[in-house]
């Protein structure tokens, strides 16, 4: 079971009802606090792979952002020199590690937010978990007491004692549905071409702009 349909089964799942259902509620809140257990794991290690992502959108936004400044060096060198064409090249290549930048950008934004959640999810569940352990523990208190009071029964008076047992301290108190869900991101792909030749025109307008005030400066 992948870890965000475990979640789903969880946060969808009402404990008591199920409880009240089951012939032997001890086991099944043993599974549930098992269930916990495991997407806690699977939390953690998805909140792993994040971090690693962060730290690589990271690096590579510092490493465009550099070669932006390079581009932008080597155009004013080319102006410099009286070559335009130089000029011209480095600014489109100046350009494009621009556009790379902000995709990075993005992309780290929606990364750190993720991160965020998962954060908020992990704490919550660990919350609940330690509920259900408690509520676990009870049950082998209960459980003992039950045994006990049951053996100075006899057996004319077994099924009335069992259901006033079952009544006794209904499950005091819930625990609350889980509120965890791993935002899922998708990158945004490259638009339409004809969306992509508007953008083409407004990045030489740009570089057009840029040489005009490096032959302003040149002059």
């Amino acid at each position: 079971m992948g870890m965000l349909s475990r979640m789903s089964d969880i946060v969808q799942a009402n404990l008591n009802a199920i409880l009240d259902k089951a012939e032997d509620p001890a086991k099944v809140l043993k599974l549930l606090v098992q269930e916990m257990d495991e997407t806690l794991v699977e939390l953690r290690s998805v909140a792993a792979s994040h971090l690693a992502e962060k730290k690589r959108l990271q690096r590579k936004t510092e490493k465009t952002q550099q070669q932006i400044e390079n581009w932008q060096a080597n155009a004013a060198l080319a102006m410099d020199k009286n070559r335009e064409d130089l000029a011209r090249a480095a600014l489109a290549e100046k350009h494009t590690c621009q556009q790379q930048l902000s995709g990075f950008q993005a992309e780290l934004v929606t990364v750190e937010e993720s991160l965020s959640n998962l954060q908020t999810d992990t704490a919550k569940l660990q919350e609940k978990l330690a509920e259900a352990r408690a509520k676990q523990n009870s049950f082998v208190v209960r459980e003992r007491s039950v045994t006990v009071r049951l053996q100075a029964k006899n057996n004319t008076s077994a099924e009335k004692i069992d259901a006033a047992i079952n009544r006794f301290e209904q499950y005091e108190r819930r625990i609350d549905d889980l509120e965890s869900q791993v935002d899922a991101f998708d990158l945004l792909r490259s638009s339409q071409n004809l969306s992509s030749q508007f953008v083409q025109l407004e990045a030489e307008e740009k570089i057009e702009q840029e040489l005009a005030k490096l032959r302003k400066k040149a002059a």
